[in-house]
């Protein structure tokens, strides 16, 4: 087990593990059929070049790629640990950039950047209950990065018809091939520059609110069952090899 993991741990297997995993979005996203709600705002941003903040649950990372237009920008957050490599060589693929850091490691320095490609008009993504939990409970990240930046956070989801929940800490959605699929976006939310009456949590708990309606849209229009939030005040155990993206 111990030469696996070193093996898996090795940058030729990263390597590999990448180009196979951005090879499975394109399946996926080519053998299916996809339809787009309430995306006309941020793709006329898009299309524009005009930055704001894209957010979404970690456990909707596998399929956000195509949630963004070919010639748009995009820089996501991701964290520092191994499977964070993965991920970003995974979206390199797909000709998107990645910042280094998370909630627990990098965050001011993170911030730093993510504040400086959406100065050049870049789509900053993040993703709000990342990289530890609770599930579906968006952190202060999200909220202060679009503070400082001024710019709007526009929430975004998919599910498709076919695919399996897994029992990770997020409940992971491994999309399968040759599916119905949705993409929903949520209306997009101004953060104040200033935590003023309670200003910053009530951004927070909207966009936390607007990205759960959306998820669970999507699942109800691909007939899936419900994935539930965890509770906000539920201890943070160290997850297993999990990422920020």
């Amino acid at each position: 087990m111990t030469v696996i993991k070193k093996i898996l741990k090795s940058d030729g297997a990263k390597a590999v593990i990448s180009f196979l995993a951005a090879g499975y979005i394109w399946f996926v996203y080519r053998t299916s059929r996809w339809k787009v709600i309430n995306g006309e705002v941020p793709h006329r941003l898009m299309t524009e070049g005009k930055p704001f903040i894209l957010a979404f649950w970690h456990g909707r990372l596998l399929m956000m790629p195509i949630s963004v237009q070919k010639q748009t920008r995009v820089n996501v957050m991701i964290s520092h640990h191994g499977d964070g490599e993965i991920i970003a060589r995974t979206i390199k693929h797909w000709g998107q950039d990645s910042i280094r850091g998370s909630a627990s490691k990098g965050a001011a320095a993170a911030i730093k950047q993510m504040l400086k490609v959406l100065k050049k008009g870049d789509v900053a993504v993040i993703t709000p209950d990342g990289p530890r939990g609770p599930r579906m409970r968006a952190q202060e990240g999200v909220v202060r990065l679009a503070a400082l930046s001024g710019v709007p956070v526009y929430p975004v989801s998919y599910s498709t018809t076919r695919g399996k929940v897994l029992g990770s800490w997020d409940r992971f959605f491994l999309a399968a091939p040759f599916s119905r699929g949705v993409v929903i976006w949520g209306d997009g939310i101004e953060v104040p520059r200033q935590d003023e009456n309670n200003a910053f949590v009530i951004a927070r708990d909207a966009i936390e609110s607007s990205l759960t309606e959306i998820t669970q849209r999507a699942d109800a229009v691909c007939n899936r069952d419900t994935v539930e939030p965890e509770a906000r005040d539920k201890p943070v155990k160290p997850h297993r090899k999990v990422a920020e993206s």
